[in-house]
């Protein structure tokens, strides 16, 4: 394919962007992808190789740190490499086996079957980011405002121009603007105050076996803690607004009064070197279901729908939702299927990839947060070991 090496840039006053998009005949791009996550950077990789020009939004500057757990089942590997990225066994911790426990001081330990390796969000999407670019992928450090459709086009706008486009997809996040303005279902619940969660991530140094990946459960949340790269570790923990309100929104207070609960939390957040001066923060995080399109436009990643955290696979699940949509998009941007094809074909194949794994999550999380259901279920797992294998295989997929 033969495709242009610029795009023009154009910047019209607000009121004028529907009209102006109308008149726009000529595509800046064969696709448009709103948010530089995982997923949006697999897919504008996967794109560019098929020849395509592509326009991926990122609202940051590679690299930078993101509310995440950091750490990748061995499902997504062979993927990542094809990518284009490297994985030396040597350089990210291989994580083998998984440790969980109560507020109440039970714990239950296990082989993972699979297993994974941790790896920063800082250094794998900025990695990601050369090999796009290094494929040819525009990637623009702006601030997606509105998409619309018309005229069988897509016409963006970020905070700096206007873009039209053949396909555009959205991966941009938990929760984004572009959520908020077009008052998705799960936005609106949380407003309500339902399901309404917040992330919270630091990365430390401290001298938890890096083979393992722990779950530590206290009142409303729990807490991980796995090995990244250079000897840090990641921890983050989900938390309810509750927690947080109910201890004057003071973070560090929330920490000792509710997390400190928990004899593994105390021990870590009392002799742990942190290495950020104040802790990641995203609110208003929500587990209800989600669309998998939204105005015509394809979504991945957790636009598309957020597994539990304490299933520890939610950076799989963004790469291979890429992976799925990536041959739909170059099949439409071919003129081999329509966008209902697309977009229909599409949400099936996530749904049958990734339900069970929601599903999961969603059972098992219920039953965590209240410190006495926990420490009953964990141990019904000791009881019954077969419970915490199926459990973690279910919230595991197969290489790809």
């Amino acid at each position: 394919m033969n495709h242009p090496t610029k795009f023009t840039h154009r910047q019209p006053s607000n009121d004028a962007f529907i009209s102006l998009a109308i008149e726009e005949t000529n595509a800046v791009a064969d696709a448009c992808i709103i948010g530089g996550g995982l997923a949006g950077l697999s897919l504008s990789i996967l794109l560019a190789k098929q020849g395509w020009k592509v326009i991926l939004f990122e609202k940051h500057t590679y690299p930078f740190h993101k509310v995440c757990g950091e750490y990748i089942s061995l499902e997504s590997k062979p993927f990542i490499e094809r990518l284009g990225f490297d994985i030396p066994e040597y350089k990210y911790p291989h994580i083998t086996d998984l440790k969980v426990s109560a507020a109440s001081g039970v714990e239950v330990n296990r082989r993972l079957d699979i297993g994974g390796f941790g790896i920063s969000r800082f250094t794998l999407d900025y990695e990601l980011s050369l090999i796009a670019k290094n494929c040819g992928v525009t990637i623009l450090h702006e601030r997606v405002e509105d998409v619309n459709y018309i005229d069988n086009k897509y016409h963006v706008k970020s905070n700096k121009g206007q873009y039209t486009s053949t396909i555009c997809t959205g991966s941009f996040g938990k929760r984004s603007n572009l959520d908020v303005k077009w008052q998705r279902s799960f936005v609106k619940s949380a407003q309500k105050g339902l399901n309404n969660y917040l992330g919270i991530k630091y990365h430390i140094r401290h001298d938890h076996p890096k083979e393992t990946i722990a779950l530590h459960n206290f009142k409303n949340g729990y807490c991980g803690i796995s090995a990244i790269e250079d000897d840090k570790y990641c921890l983050c923990y989900l938390t309810s607004a509750n927690n947080l309100a109910s201890n004057g929104n003071d973070i560090a207070m929330m920490e000792r009064n509710i997390l400190h609960q928990n004899k593994n939390l105390k021990k870590i957040f009392t002799e742990a070197t942190f290495l950020y001066p104040e802790p990641l923060v995203i609110s208003q995080v929500s587990f209800v279901n989600k669309t998998q399109y939204e105005r015509n436009m394809p979504l991945c990643g957790d636009a598309a729908g957020l597994i539990t955290p304490l299933c520890g696979n939610g950076m799989s699940m963004a790469l291979k939702a890429a992976s799925l949509l990536a041959p739909l998009l170059d099949q439409y941007l071919n003129g081999s299927i329509k966008l209902e094809q697309l977009n229909g074909t599409y949400s099936k194949q996530w749904h049958a990839t990734f339900n069970r794994r929601l599903q999961v999550g969603r059972m098992v999380q219920n039953l965590f947060g209240n410190n006495q259901m926990t420490s009953l279920f964990l141990q019904t797992c000791r009881t019954i070991p077969a419970i915490t294998d199926t459990l973690i295989r279910y919230s595991h997929g197969d290489t790809y």
